[in-house]
Protein backbone atom coordinates (compact mmCIF):
# COMPACT_ATOMS: atom_id res chain seq x y z
CA UNK A 1 0.00 0.00 0.00
CA UNK A 2 1.48 3.34 -1.04
CA UNK A 3 0.34 6.92 -0.71
CA UNK A 4 1.20 8.88 -3.84
CA UNK A 5 -0.62 12.09 -2.98
CA UNK A 6 2.73 13.62 -2.10
CA UNK A 7 2.41 16.82 -0.09
CA UNK A 8 5.51 18.14 -1.83
CA UNK A 9 3.97 17.64 -5.28
CA UNK A 10 0.76 19.40 -4.27
CA UNK A 11 2.74 22.21 -2.65
CA UNK A 12 4.57 22.82 -5.92
CA UNK A 13 1.27 24.05 -7.35
CA UNK A 14 -0.40 25.47 -4.27
CA UNK A 15 -3.69 25.18 -2.45
CA UNK A 16 -6.89 27.20 -2.33
CA UNK A 17 -9.97 26.39 -0.25
CA UNK A 18 -8.70 22.88 0.49
CA UNK A 19 -8.15 22.17 -3.19
CA UNK A 20 -5.24 21.86 -5.55
CA UNK A 21 -4.68 25.20 -7.29
CA UNK A 22 -3.14 25.47 -10.75
CA UNK A 23 -1.92 28.94 -11.59
CA UNK A 24 -3.69 30.09 -8.44
CA UNK A 25 -7.08 28.77 -9.59
CA UNK A 26 -8.83 26.11 -7.44
CA UNK A 27 -9.21 22.94 -9.47
CA UNK A 28 -13.02 22.73 -9.23
CA UNK A 29 -13.30 26.28 -10.51
CA UNK A 30 -10.77 25.50 -13.24
CA UNK A 31 -12.85 22.47 -14.30
CA UNK A 32 -15.90 24.72 -14.59
CA UNK A 33 -13.86 27.24 -16.58
CA UNK A 34 -12.62 24.56 -18.99
CA UNK A 35 -16.16 23.25 -19.34
CA UNK A 36 -15.54 19.50 -19.15
CA UNK A 37 -13.24 16.81 -17.86
CA UNK A 38 -10.74 15.34 -18.49
CA UNK A 39 -8.29 18.12 -19.26
CA UNK A 40 -4.62 19.03 -19.05
CA UNK A 41 -3.65 22.16 -17.14
CA UNK A 42 -0.19 23.71 -17.33
CA UNK A 43 1.00 26.21 -14.75
CA UNK A 44 2.80 29.05 -16.53
CA UNK A 45 4.45 30.16 -13.29
CA UNK A 46 6.05 26.74 -12.84
CA UNK A 47 7.31 26.78 -16.44
CA UNK A 48 8.91 30.20 -15.94
CA UNK A 49 10.43 29.12 -12.62
CA UNK A 50 11.99 26.02 -14.15
CA UNK A 51 13.53 27.96 -17.02
CA UNK A 52 14.94 30.44 -14.52
CA UNK A 53 16.46 27.59 -12.48
CA UNK A 54 18.14 26.18 -15.58
CA UNK A 55 19.41 29.61 -16.62
CA UNK A 56 20.89 30.15 -13.16
CA UNK A 57 22.68 26.79 -13.20
CA UNK A 58 24.12 26.85 -16.73
CA UNK A 59 26.86 29.16 -18.00
CA UNK A 60 25.44 32.38 -19.37
CA UNK A 61 26.97 31.77 -22.79
CA UNK A 62 25.07 28.49 -23.26
CA UNK A 63 21.95 28.85 -25.39
CA UNK A 64 18.81 27.11 -24.14
CA UNK A 65 16.59 25.46 -26.72
CA UNK A 66 13.17 23.88 -26.19
CA UNK A 67 12.28 20.52 -27.75
CA UNK A 68 8.77 21.25 -29.00
CA UNK A 69 7.80 17.57 -29.14
CA UNK A 70 7.64 17.49 -25.32
CA UNK A 71 4.59 19.75 -25.36
CA UNK A 72 3.61 21.51 -28.60
CA UNK A 73 0.55 23.37 -27.27
CA UNK A 74 0.65 26.75 -29.09
CA UNK A 75 0.07 28.73 -25.88
CA UNK A 76 3.00 26.95 -24.23
CA UNK A 77 5.17 27.76 -27.24
CA UNK A 78 4.20 31.40 -27.08
CA UNK A 79 5.21 31.58 -23.42
CA UNK A 80 8.47 29.71 -23.93
CA UNK A 81 9.40 31.84 -26.93
CA UNK A 82 9.83 34.68 -24.44
CA UNK A 83 12.02 32.58 -22.14
CA UNK A 84 14.35 30.43 -24.26
CA UNK A 85 16.78 31.04 -27.11
CA UNK A 86 15.44 28.62 -29.70
CA UNK A 87 13.15 25.72 -30.57
CA UNK A 88 13.78 22.27 -32.02
CA UNK A 89 10.85 20.84 -33.97
CA UNK A 90 10.12 17.34 -35.22
CA UNK A 91 7.33 17.82 -37.78
CA UNK A 92 5.94 20.30 -40.25
CA UNK A 93 3.06 21.19 -37.94
CA UNK A 94 5.43 21.86 -35.06
CA UNK A 95 7.47 24.01 -37.43
CA UNK A 96 4.44 26.09 -38.43
CA UNK A 97 3.52 26.63 -34.79
CA UNK A 98 7.11 27.58 -33.92
CA UNK A 99 7.19 30.10 -36.78
CA UNK A 100 4.09 31.75 -35.29
CA UNK A 101 6.09 32.77 -32.23
CA UNK A 102 8.48 35.69 -31.84
CA UNK A 103 11.56 33.52 -32.39
CA UNK A 104 13.59 34.02 -35.54
CA UNK A 105 13.79 31.09 -37.99
CA UNK A 106 17.56 31.32 -37.53
CA UNK A 107 17.23 29.82 -34.02
CA UNK A 108 14.85 27.03 -35.06
CA UNK A 109 16.11 23.55 -35.90
CA UNK A 110 14.28 20.61 -37.46
CA UNK A 111 15.32 17.10 -36.41
CA UNK A 112 13.87 13.65 -36.88
CA UNK A 113 14.16 10.75 -39.32
CA UNK A 114 11.77 10.44 -42.24
CA UNK A 115 11.08 14.10 -42.94
CA UNK A 116 8.71 14.32 -45.90
CA UNK A 117 9.53 16.27 -49.03
CA UNK A 118 6.83 18.75 -48.05
CA UNK A 119 8.40 19.23 -44.63
CA UNK A 120 11.84 19.72 -46.14
CA UNK A 121 10.36 22.34 -48.46
CA UNK A 122 8.83 24.13 -45.48
CA UNK A 123 12.15 24.11 -43.64
CA UNK A 124 14.22 25.31 -46.60
CA UNK A 125 11.72 28.06 -47.42
CA UNK A 126 11.57 29.20 -43.78
CA UNK A 127 15.35 29.28 -43.38
CA UNK A 128 15.50 27.00 -40.34
CA UNK A 129 18.40 24.64 -39.70
CA UNK A 130 17.71 21.14 -41.01
CA UNK A 131 19.49 18.51 -38.96
CA UNK A 132 20.50 15.87 -41.47
CA UNK A 133 19.66 12.31 -40.43
CA UNK A 134 21.14 10.47 -43.44
CA UNK A 135 23.11 10.89 -46.65
CA UNK A 136 19.92 10.41 -48.64
CA UNK A 137 18.21 13.17 -46.70
CA UNK A 138 21.03 15.50 -47.76
CA UNK A 139 20.34 14.63 -51.39
CA UNK A 140 16.65 15.30 -50.89
CA UNK A 141 17.38 18.66 -49.23
CA UNK A 142 19.58 19.65 -52.16
CA UNK A 143 16.86 18.67 -54.63
CA UNK A 144 14.30 20.77 -52.75
CA UNK A 145 16.66 23.74 -52.46
CA UNK A 146 17.41 23.54 -56.14
CA UNK A 147 13.72 23.78 -57.01
CA UNK A 148 13.20 26.68 -54.61
CA UNK A 149 16.42 28.49 -55.48
CA UNK A 150 17.29 28.81 -51.77
CA UNK A 151 20.56 27.75 -50.17
CA UNK A 152 19.59 25.51 -47.24
CA UNK A 153 20.86 25.81 -43.68
CA UNK A 154 21.98 22.38 -42.47
CA UNK A 155 23.60 20.71 -39.50
CA UNK A 156 24.57 17.08 -39.12
CA UNK A 157 22.91 14.98 -36.48
CA UNK A 158 25.55 12.53 -35.30
CA UNK A 159 24.86 9.06 -33.95
CA UNK A 160 27.74 8.91 -31.45
CA UNK A 161 30.00 5.93 -30.96
CA UNK A 162 29.08 5.76 -27.26
CA UNK A 163 25.98 5.16 -25.16
CA UNK A 164 24.81 7.12 -22.13
CA UNK A 165 24.31 5.11 -18.98
CA UNK A 166 21.30 5.91 -16.84
CA UNK A 167 19.10 7.18 -19.67
CA UNK A 168 15.47 6.13 -19.73
CA UNK A 169 15.66 6.06 -23.53
CA UNK A 170 18.85 5.77 -25.57
CA UNK A 171 18.97 7.68 -28.83
CA UNK A 172 22.64 7.21 -29.64
CA UNK A 173 25.29 4.52 -29.80
CA UNK A 174 24.92 1.25 -31.69
CA UNK A 175 22.61 1.00 -34.70
CA UNK A 176 20.07 3.82 -34.65
CA UNK A 177 17.45 5.35 -36.90
CA UNK A 178 18.58 8.71 -35.54
CA UNK A 179 21.46 10.61 -37.08
CA UNK A 180 24.47 9.56 -39.12
CA UNK A 181 26.97 7.16 -37.59
CA UNK A 182 29.95 9.13 -36.31
CA UNK A 183 32.42 7.15 -38.42
CA UNK A 184 30.52 8.06 -41.61
CA UNK A 185 30.26 11.78 -40.88
CA UNK A 186 33.74 12.81 -42.16
CA UNK A 187 33.06 11.56 -45.67
CA UNK A 188 29.71 13.35 -45.73
CA UNK A 189 31.28 16.59 -44.51
CA UNK A 190 33.96 16.59 -47.15
CA UNK A 191 31.27 16.15 -49.82
CA UNK A 192 29.04 18.98 -48.60
CA UNK A 193 28.46 21.76 -51.10
CA UNK A 194 25.75 24.28 -51.93
CA UNK A 195 24.63 24.41 -48.31
CA UNK A 196 24.96 26.84 -45.44
CA UNK A 197 26.70 24.54 -42.99
CA UNK A 198 25.93 25.29 -39.34
CA UNK A 199 27.40 22.50 -37.25
CA UNK A 200 26.42 19.41 -35.27
CA UNK A 201 23.72 17.96 -33.08
CA UNK A 202 24.50 15.02 -30.81
CA UNK A 203 21.71 13.66 -28.61
CA UNK A 204 22.57 10.36 -26.96
CA UNK A 205 19.75 9.76 -24.46
CA UNK A 206 16.80 11.14 -22.51
CA UNK A 207 15.21 11.07 -19.03
CA UNK A 208 18.48 10.78 -17.10
CA UNK A 209 18.49 11.59 -13.38
CA UNK A 210 22.23 11.03 -12.88
CA UNK A 211 24.19 14.24 -13.17
CA UNK A 212 27.57 12.57 -13.63
CA UNK A 213 26.28 10.45 -16.52
CA UNK A 214 25.02 13.60 -18.25
CA UNK A 215 28.37 15.29 -17.62
CA UNK A 216 30.24 12.34 -19.09
CA UNK A 217 28.01 12.38 -22.17
CA UNK A 218 28.64 16.09 -22.66
CA UNK A 219 32.40 15.62 -22.34
CA UNK A 220 32.41 12.78 -24.84
CA UNK A 221 30.18 14.76 -27.17
CA UNK A 222 32.57 17.70 -27.18
CA UNK A 223 35.54 15.39 -27.85
CA UNK A 224 33.64 13.81 -30.74
CA UNK A 225 32.63 17.11 -32.31
CA UNK A 226 36.12 18.61 -32.03
CA UNK A 227 37.41 15.68 -34.05
CA UNK A 228 34.65 15.95 -36.66
CA UNK A 229 35.14 19.70 -36.98
CA UNK A 230 38.44 19.08 -38.76
CA UNK A 231 36.42 17.75 -41.72
CA UNK A 232 33.81 20.51 -41.75
CA UNK A 233 33.43 22.60 -44.92
CA UNK A 234 33.38 25.79 -42.89
CA UNK A 235 33.39 27.12 -39.33
CA UNK A 236 31.18 25.36 -36.80
CA UNK A 237 28.56 27.87 -35.70
CA UNK A 238 26.10 25.52 -34.00
CA UNK A 239 26.86 22.81 -31.46
CA UNK A 240 23.79 21.18 -29.94
CA UNK A 241 24.86 19.00 -27.01
CA UNK A 242 21.34 17.62 -26.55
CA UNK A 243 19.84 17.44 -23.11
CA UNK A 244 18.50 14.31 -21.53
CA UNK A 245 17.72 15.95 -18.17
CA UNK A 246 15.21 13.75 -16.35
CA UNK A 247 12.37 14.49 -13.94
CA UNK A 248 11.29 12.37 -10.93
CA UNK A 249 8.11 10.62 -12.01
CA UNK A 250 7.82 8.28 -9.03
CA UNK A 251 8.55 8.27 -5.30
CA UNK A 252 11.72 6.26 -5.89
CA UNK A 253 13.20 8.89 -8.22
CA UNK A 254 15.50 11.63 -6.96
CA UNK A 255 15.52 15.07 -8.62
CA UNK A 256 18.41 15.87 -10.92
CA UNK A 257 21.20 18.01 -9.43
CA UNK A 258 21.93 20.82 -11.89
CA UNK A 259 24.97 22.22 -10.10
CA UNK A 260 27.58 19.69 -11.31
CA UNK A 261 26.14 19.86 -14.82
CA UNK A 262 26.57 23.62 -14.88
CA UNK A 263 30.14 23.39 -13.58
CA UNK A 264 30.98 20.74 -16.16
CA UNK A 265 29.52 22.83 -18.97
CA UNK A 266 31.50 25.87 -17.91
CA UNK A 267 34.74 23.99 -18.53
CA UNK A 268 33.49 22.54 -21.81
CA UNK A 269 32.42 25.96 -23.09
CA UNK A 270 35.97 27.21 -22.54
CA UNK A 271 37.34 24.29 -24.56
CA UNK A 272 34.84 24.84 -27.38
CA UNK A 273 35.48 28.59 -27.46
CA UNK A 274 39.20 28.02 -27.85
CA UNK A 275 38.83 25.50 -30.67
CA UNK A 276 35.59 26.61 -32.33
CA UNK A 277 35.30 30.34 -31.59
CA UNK A 278 32.17 30.86 -33.71
CA UNK A 279 30.21 27.98 -32.19
CA UNK A 280 26.95 28.66 -30.38
CA UNK A 281 26.75 25.97 -27.70
CA UNK A 282 23.17 24.77 -27.23
CA UNK A 283 21.52 22.63 -24.56
CA UNK A 284 18.15 21.33 -25.74
CA UNK A 285 15.55 20.47 -23.10
CA UNK A 286 11.91 19.50 -23.40
CA UNK A 287 10.53 17.33 -20.61
CA UNK A 288 12.72 19.06 -18.03
CA UNK A 289 11.22 22.48 -18.74
CA UNK A 290 7.53 21.56 -18.83
CA UNK A 291 7.00 18.06 -17.44
CA UNK A 292 6.51 18.98 -13.79
CA UNK A 293 4.34 21.98 -14.64
CA UNK A 294 1.43 19.94 -15.97
CA UNK A 295 -1.43 18.06 -14.34
CA UNK A 296 -4.07 15.79 -15.90
CA UNK A 297 -7.47 16.26 -14.24
CA UNK A 298 -10.18 13.62 -14.55
CA UNK A 299 -13.47 13.08 -12.71
CA UNK A 300 -14.67 10.04 -10.76
CA UNK A 301 -17.73 8.58 -12.52
CA UNK A 302 -18.08 5.33 -10.58
CA UNK A 303 -16.96 3.74 -7.34
CA UNK A 304 -17.13 -0.01 -7.06
CA UNK A 305 -15.89 -2.86 -4.91
CA UNK A 306 -14.83 -6.12 -6.53
CA UNK A 307 -13.96 -8.98 -4.19
CA UNK A 308 -12.68 -6.67 -1.52
CA UNK A 309 -10.82 -4.24 -3.81
CA UNK A 310 -12.11 -0.69 -4.27
CA UNK A 311 -11.95 0.87 -7.72
CA UNK A 312 -12.39 4.51 -8.63
CA UNK A 313 -13.43 4.71 -12.28
CA UNK A 314 -12.68 8.06 -13.94
CA UNK A 315 -13.73 9.64 -17.21
CA UNK A 316 -10.15 9.79 -18.50
CA UNK A 317 -7.51 7.14 -19.05
CA UNK A 318 -4.53 5.92 -20.98
CA UNK A 319 -5.93 7.29 -24.25
CA UNK A 320 -5.02 10.74 -22.87
CA UNK A 321 -2.16 10.04 -20.45
CA UNK A 322 -0.51 6.88 -21.71
CA UNK A 323 2.69 7.23 -19.70
CA UNK A 324 0.89 7.22 -16.34
CA UNK A 325 -0.59 3.83 -17.22
CA UNK A 326 2.89 2.38 -17.69
CA UNK A 327 2.42 1.72 -21.41
CA UNK A 328 4.79 4.33 -22.86
CA UNK A 329 7.87 2.15 -23.01
CA UNK A 330 8.39 1.69 -19.27
CA UNK A 331 9.93 -1.64 -18.30
CA UNK A 332 8.29 -1.55 -14.87
CA UNK A 333 5.02 0.22 -14.11
CA UNK A 334 5.10 2.58 -11.13
CA UNK A 335 2.42 4.98 -9.93
CA UNK A 336 2.74 8.61 -10.88
CA UNK A 337 1.93 11.04 -8.07
CA UNK A 338 -1.81 11.63 -7.89
CA UNK A 339 -4.31 13.25 -5.56
CA UNK A 340 -7.99 13.77 -4.96
CA UNK A 341 -7.61 17.30 -6.24
CA UNK A 342 -10.63 18.86 -4.54
CA UNK A 343 -9.74 17.26 -1.17
CA UNK A 344 -5.98 17.73 -0.84
CA UNK A 345 -6.14 18.75 2.82
CA UNK A 346 -8.09 15.68 3.91
CA UNK A 347 -6.29 12.66 5.38
CA UNK A 348 -5.63 9.61 3.23
CA UNK A 349 -7.88 6.93 4.73
CA UNK A 350 -8.45 4.23 2.11
CA UNK A 351 -6.58 2.14 -0.39
CA UNK A 352 -8.04 2.32 -3.89
CA UNK A 353 -7.13 1.56 -7.47
CA UNK A 354 -7.81 4.33 -9.99
CA UNK A 355 -8.78 3.09 -13.46
CA UNK A 356 -9.88 4.78 -16.64
CA UNK A 357 -13.04 4.41 -18.68
CA UNK A 358 -11.63 2.17 -21.40
CA UNK A 359 -12.51 -1.48 -21.96
CA UNK A 360 -9.01 -2.79 -21.27
CA UNK A 361 -7.21 -3.83 -18.06
CA UNK A 362 -4.24 -1.76 -19.26
CA UNK A 363 -6.19 1.38 -18.37
CA UNK A 364 -4.67 1.65 -14.91
CA UNK A 365 -3.79 5.09 -13.52
CA UNK A 366 -3.08 4.35 -9.86
CA UNK A 367 -2.65 0.88 -8.38
CA UNK A 368 -3.34 0.35 -4.65
CA UNK A 369 -2.87 3.98 -3.66
CA UNK A 370 -3.75 5.54 -0.33
CA UNK A 371 -6.09 8.52 -0.81
CA UNK A 372 -8.79 10.49 0.97
CA UNK A 373 -12.19 8.86 0.55
CA UNK A 374 -13.39 9.87 -2.90
CA UNK A 375 -16.89 9.80 -4.31
CA UNK A 376 -18.48 10.17 -7.72
CA UNK A 377 -17.93 13.74 -8.90
CA UNK A 378 -14.58 14.23 -7.17
CA UNK A 379 -11.57 15.25 -9.26
CA UNK A 380 -8.42 13.14 -9.55
CA UNK A 381 -5.21 14.95 -10.49
CA UNK A 382 -2.33 13.02 -12.04
CA UNK A 383 0.89 15.00 -11.83
CA UNK A 384 4.03 15.05 -14.03
CA UNK A 385 1.73 15.53 -17.03
CA UNK A 386 3.32 18.54 -18.72
CA UNK A 387 5.36 16.55 -21.24
CA UNK A 388 4.53 13.61 -23.49
CA UNK A 389 0.93 13.54 -22.32
CA UNK A 390 -1.85 14.39 -24.74
CA UNK A 391 0.20 14.22 -27.93
CA UNK A 392 2.02 11.02 -26.88
CA UNK A 393 -1.20 9.11 -26.19
CA UNK A 394 -3.60 7.12 -28.44
CA UNK A 395 -6.34 9.76 -28.53
CA UNK A 396 -8.46 7.81 -30.99
CA UNK A 397 -8.52 4.59 -28.97
CA UNK A 398 -12.15 3.52 -28.43
CA UNK A 399 -13.32 6.86 -29.86
CA UNK A 400 -13.69 8.82 -26.64
CA UNK A 401 -13.60 12.64 -26.72
CA UNK A 402 -10.21 14.32 -26.78
CA UNK A 403 -9.10 16.23 -23.66
CA UNK A 404 -8.79 20.00 -23.66
CA UNK A 405 -5.64 21.88 -22.64
CA UNK A 406 -5.26 25.13 -20.72
CA UNK A 407 -2.27 27.24 -19.74
CA UNK A 408 -3.03 28.97 -16.45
Amino acid sequence: MTSVASRGVVDRYGRADGQLAVGGVPVSRLAARVGSTPFFAYDRGLVARRVAEVRAALPGTVHLSYAVKANPMPAVLQQLSELVDGFDVASGIELRNALDTRLSPAVLSFAGPGKSTGELSQAVAAGVTIELESELELARVLAVSGRLGIRPRVAVRVNPDFQVRGSGMRLGGGPQQFGIDAERVPSLLTALSDVDFQGFHVFAGSQNLRAEEICEAQRRTVDLVLGLADFAPGPVRYLNLGGGFGIPYTRRDRPLDLEPIGANLAGLVDVVSARLPEARVVVELGRYLVGEAGVYVTRVVDRKVSRGKTFLVVDGGLHHQLAASGNFGQAIRRNYPLAVANRVDEPATEEVTVVGCLCTPLDLLGDDVLLPAAEVGDLIAIFMAGAYGRTASPLGFLSHPEPLEVLV
